[in-house]
């Protein structure tokens, strides 16, 4: 009878012991807690998206990250109202991230916008909202504005960072997000935030992985206490975005040398290697199995050796690295963040 009465206070399985763990370690953003592995969910289909989110769910994961763009939302939605109403899963325990489209930067548009995403997610707040890209589009034609020439359409009546950023504090004051934070803005355009903002941003989003590792920018949000989430950390295999003579970071042999060494993935080299640099990570995937392999990178840790390497392996595809999201459709926009 002891015996059994030990046993039923431990999890029987790797999918159980996870799920006790409520996501993993974390790290401080703004008020709150986000884990540091998350589900990111752009370029993932309607019709594909609500059973990735919903495997995430189930095998632990505590951290997903949204975006209006993404076009997914109403699909997650359910799929949250499914999984926290059979209350297993308290909506509390998940960090939950939206963001700020281009065309909605307008101050009056903010809340409006914000009250869309809630609505599709089914939620009553977020727990972090981000100004998704720094360029302000023309409102009003659809999410994607283009001229007759196929040209994306700046805001002609783009508000200054003060006036958007004002409207999102007004969100946190409200109760309908927690934290409010920026993604894809530069080390400058950040520092103009910082210079009149009442609530600090609390989280960069941006695109980071050994091809970009972005060391400079990381230094400096740390310095500033600003917590960093990695998109896109497996440099974006099989997207369109994907430059055609790209390297696959895949299949560096340097990585693969590593993770043959912790015999791991290399995929779950580069979620580790976020989470060794003090970063938050949201890979990718609607394959179940890939999507548990993602989050299964807690029983090993890379040393300095590897860290070094890992670091210095954009200086094979050029001096500053590859991006593979530099949206140089809005090059002509004195916002354009990447120099």
């Amino acid at each position: 009878m002891a015996l059994q009465a030990l046993r039923s206070k431990f999890p029987a399985t790797l999918t159980q012991l996870v799920r006790s763990l409520s996501g993993g370690p974390t790290i401080k953003c703004g008020v709150s807690e986000m884990p540091v592995v998350g589900l990111g969910t752009w370029q993932s289909d309607p019709g594909v998206v609500g059973a990735a989110v919903e495997t995430a769910l189930s095998v632990g994961y505590r951290h997903i990250d949204c975006a209006h763009i993404y076009q997914n939302e109403q699909e997650i939605g359910a799929v949250f109202s499914k999984m926290f109403g059979k209350g297993d899963i308290k909506r509390e325990e998940v960090f939950i991230t939206g963001k700020l489209w281009n065309t909605f930067h307008r101050p009056e548009e903010v809340e409006v916008t914000c009250d869309v995403t809630l609505s599709d997610l089914q939620l009553d707040y977020l727990d972090l909202y981000l100004i998704h890209w720094p360029v302000s589009l023309q409102p009003g034609m659809g999410l994607i504005p283009m001229d007759e020439n196929k040209v994306s359409m700046l805001d002609s009546k783009a508000p200054t960072f003060a006036e958007t950023w004002g409207a999102l504090e007004k969100l946190v004051e409200s109760g309908k997000c927690k934290n409010i934070g920026l993604s894809n803005f530069n080390i400058a355009q950040i520092e103009e935030v910082l210079s009149f903002a009442k609530i600090k941003p609390a989280n960069l989003q941006v695109e980071s992985h050994p091809h970009l590792p972005n060391l400079e920018l990381l230094e400096f949000c740390k310095k500033h206490e600003i917590s960093f989430v990695a998109y896109s950390p497996l440099g974006n295999p099989g997207s369109a975005f994907r430059h055609k003579k790209q390297v696959d970071l895949l299949q560096d042999e340097d990585l693969v040398q590593i993770a043959e060494r912790h015999n791991v993935s290399p995929g779950q080299v580069l979620v580790r290697y976020q989470i060794d640099k003090g970063n938050a990570v949201i890979p990718k995937s609607v394959t179940p199995s890939r999507i548990e392999e993602n989050l299964n990178v807690f029983r090993f840790s890379l040393d300095a050796g590897d860290m070094e390497t890992l670091n210095n392996l954009y200086k094979k595809v050029g001096p500053e690295g590859f991006r593979t999201c530099g949206a140089p459709q809005w090059k002509h926009s004195p916002k354009y963040p990447f120099l």
